[in-house]
């Protein structure tokens, strides 16, 4: 056992203090920029903490990417622009949020929740990440196949009234998402000649053309945002007073699921984002209403889920030393050039060190309660400038966003056609949120049914032949049957209404 004052020790040194301070700015400043992502932040550190000792050097990392999670949520909330293809899947109730008038609820419910689900995934690390990690390597193709449909079932969670309409967003989105070279044959497909598109779609010039260029062109026809209050500090703080205990169950749910997804090497953040959301839409009649309640419901659950899944990555790759995602990867690469090798020796060879990791979870973590909150008051001053003149200054981080990831001018043109196809689509009331869902799933989708299907020599019930995978195969069937039934119940009530309306007339 490591003696807690050792890692206390540890903790108090005022250099490392110094780093996961100056890494928490460093984070929230590259996650409010939409188009930079936790990743790229992440990556961005490497060349500056490759001098540094071990412990500071992941602290700097494990900071800066909780940071840049979290502050994705802002520019998402009051610009409608997700800085995280995570948040996603709740900017548009954020937004709605803002444009009411409460972008305190809607920040302070985001803000919270990110702490809450990041101390919590950290609690689980820290009792439970051995147990957690076998559990993780026992998942195969098959598994992460049922995962990805179960993900891609959330589509009819997240696309509002019209199931028809939605249903064909999300085969759009998988449509996109098969473009560039097969994962198996590695012959390119739908690339129509051009060498743009063999690498496929870049998801930020999709997220940024259909959600944040397709929000410029309606306020350019004078759908201007109605936002009349400045995310002020103390009514943050009053806000995530009063939202701690009503959404507890919710807040629970997204760290529990987001850790669990966060730990499958591969999952990510999306994933557990996304189920989530749909989980708190259908799990209870808050979060399935239109109401503030409902939103901030959806809010606060997909956003605990966010972050959680961040501690969640760290589990195999602390325990076996597998990379739980790209973040994990970087930090596993830092861990041995310094010296430090991950999996189970590191738990009896250097336990100080993994348990002062696991100690910066903590405290990064709520160190991002009062630090998010300048961060929002900072990037609320943008709600006090007249549309004409913050469109533009949008429009140009857009473009920015989708250049500084794909570094071509072909991500530039990608952001435009998205920006006026997301216009279209949402005047039609085709919803956005399944296309996105169905690029970011797909390629999972794909590759591990043809991985699965070679394995098994084209066998099919070999997706239904392990346990793991059985067991979320058929809870994914049981859903669908569940969402058809429920679709056809509600058709033939209202066929009813619509019989006795004309009886009676």
């Amino acid at each position: 056992m490591v003696d807690a004052g050792t890692i206390l020790a540890q903790l108090a040194d005022p250099y490392l203090l110094l780093v996961i301070v100056a890494s928490a700015a460093y984070g929230l400043a590259i996650g409010s920029i939409p188009g930079l992502t936790a990743l790229m932040a992440t990556a961005l550190l490497v060349p500056f903490i490759i001098f540094m000792a071990p412990l500071p050097a992941i602290a700097s990392i494990i900071t800066a990417s909780a940071m840049a999670i979290f502050a994705g949520d802002i520019p998402g909330a009051l610009l409608r622009m997700p800085g995280t293809p995570a948040s996603a899947a709740y900017t548009d109730d954020a937004f709605k949020l803002t444009r009411q008038g409460k972008s305190a609820t809607a920040l302070g419910a985001g803000l919270f929740a990110s702490a809450f689900g990041g101390v919590a995934s950290a609690t689980i690390l820290t009792l439970c990440a051995p147990w957690l990690a076998r559990i993780a390597l026992s998942f195969s193709s098959v598994e992460y196949f049922w995962l990805g449909v179960l993900g891609l079932s959330c589509a009819t969670f997240v696309a509002g009234p019209s199931l028809l309409k939605g249903l064909a967003s999300l085969l759009f989105g998988l449509f996109l998402a098969t473009m560039g070279l097969d994962p198996i044959s590695g012959m390119p497909r739908f690339t129509f000649g051009s060498t743009n598109l063999v690498g496929g779609l870049g998801l930020i010039p999709v997220l940024i053309g259909l959600f944040a260029v397709s929000e410029l062109l309606r306020n350019s026809y004078g759908q201007d945002r109605q936002m009349s209050e400045k995310a002020k500090p103390a009514s943050i703080v009053k806000t995530v007073v009063k939202l701690m205990w009503p959404h507890k169950i919710g807040l629970l749910r997204g760290s529990l699921l987001g850790t669990v997804v966060g730990s499958l090497p591969g999952a990510g953040s999306d994933i557990a984002a996304w189920i989530s959301y749909a989980l708190a839409k259908k799990s209870s009649k808050r979060g399935n209403s239109d109401t503030e309640e409902g939103a901030v419901e959806r809010i606060m659950s997909a956003s605990a889920a966010n972050n959680a899944s961040l501690g969640g990555a760290y589990i195999p790759a602390t325990v076996f030393g597998i990379p739980g995602d790209a973040i994990t990867a970087i930090v596993i690469s830092v861990m041995f050039i310094k010296g430090v090798n991950p999996g189970p020796t590191l738990f009896l060879n250097q336990p100080q060190v993994i348990y002062a990791i696991f100690a910066i979870f903590f405290l990064a973590n709520l160190l991002m309660l009062p630090l998010g909150i300048a961060c929002i008051r900072g990037f609320g001053l943008i709600l006090r400038l007249p549309t004409s003149i913050i469109s533009p200054v949008i429009l140009l981080f857009c473009i920015l966003g989708a250049f500084s990831v794909e570094n071509t001018l072909f991500a530039v043109g990608l952001v435009a056609l998205f920006g006026l196809l997301g216009y279209v689509m949402e005047e039609n009331e085709v919803p956005l949120a399944p296309a996105i869902l169905g690029l970011i799933l797909g390629p999972l989708l794909e590759q591990t049914f043809m991985t699965t299907m070679l394995k098994s020599q084209g066998d099919l019930l070999t997706f239904f032949n392990r346990p793991i995978g059985g067991t979320i195969g058929a809870v994914t069937i049981l859903v669908w049957a569940l969402i058809i039934g429920l679709k056809l119940f509600a058709s033939r009530d209202a066929k009813n209404d619509s019989s006795l309306a004309d009886t009676a007339s």
